[in-house]
């Protein structure tokens, strides 16, 4: 593990049939940074994040998490040992409240209910809905969702949120609120880890970018220099002309 590292991905690689979804990906994500990934659709950053949170299993490779291997640990061990993962398209329970998908994290801490609720309000303070509390999570807008999901997350008490596209479909005033709150969660101790197509909310958003094409990563460094990178603007534009 490198110093100062918190995840370490070395050499993974990951098939599905005969189509190489992954191909000697190596990277470090640092304590304390917000790391953005980016590349065309189909590049294989959402693969990547599956085989990070342990929903598929690498044919080759290591992933370490805080010095441990998690390359065989389910899904559920890894949130356990405290990385947790949203989805690109929001998984929320739509016949609960706010408060009730937000308990269900947390009761994934705790058996006791009251201290769910708890930590259920305290976590929709932090992303500023707890004015809605109460109300059906069928009618939130797309950027409640996403912060409803965040919330549900940091319920669980994570080290490391792998976020899939936090700014997909929000309009541009919850974008600016958006980066504020993931910031203030930085400054709060957390990690992050994030995908997004929003190239500018990326440069208002990250520490560092890595930019990935056809399962491998093309590009490293500061979010100005990998998205002026000859091989990231020809791998966008492939992909806008297909």
């Amino acid at each position: 593990m490198l110093a100062g590292s918190l995840l370490e991905v070395r050499n993974v690689s990951l098939s599905f049939g005969g189509l190489l979804a992954l191909n000697g990906v190596s990277f470090e994500l640092r304590s304390g940074e917000i790391l953005g990934l980016i590349g065309p659709n189909g590049a294989g950053k959402s693969t990547l994040f599956n085989a990070i949170s342990g929903y598929v299993r690498p044919k080759m490779g290591s992933i370490y998490f805080d010095g441990v291997d998690i390359g065989r640990a389910t899904p559920e061990e890894i949130a356990r040992a405290g990385m947790v993962k949203t989805f690109q398209t929001s998984r929320l329970f739509p016949s609960m409240t706010f408060l009730q998908n937000v308990e269900v994290g947390a009761l994934s801490k705790t058996n006791d209910l009251e201290e769910a609720t708890k930590i259920a309000a305290a976590c929709l303070t932090q992303v500023g809905l707890l004015d809605r509390t109460l109300v059906s999570a069928s009618g939130a807008s797309t950027g409640q969702r996403k912060r409803l999901e965040i919330a549900r997350a940091l319920a669980t008490s994570p080290r490391v949120l792998l976020l899939d596209e936090p700014f997909g479909g929000v309009d541009l005033d919850a974008i600016d609120a958006l980066v504020a709150l993931l910031h203030d969660l930085r400054e709060k101790g957390l990690t992050l880890l994030v995908i997004e197509h929003n190239i500018e909310a990326v440069h208002r958003l990250v520490d560092r970018v890595i930019a990935m094409d056809l399962g491998t990563i093309i590009a490293a460094g500061t979010t100005e220099s990998v998205t002026q990178n000859e091989r990231v603007v020809k791998a966008y534009m492939k992909s806008s002309n297909e």
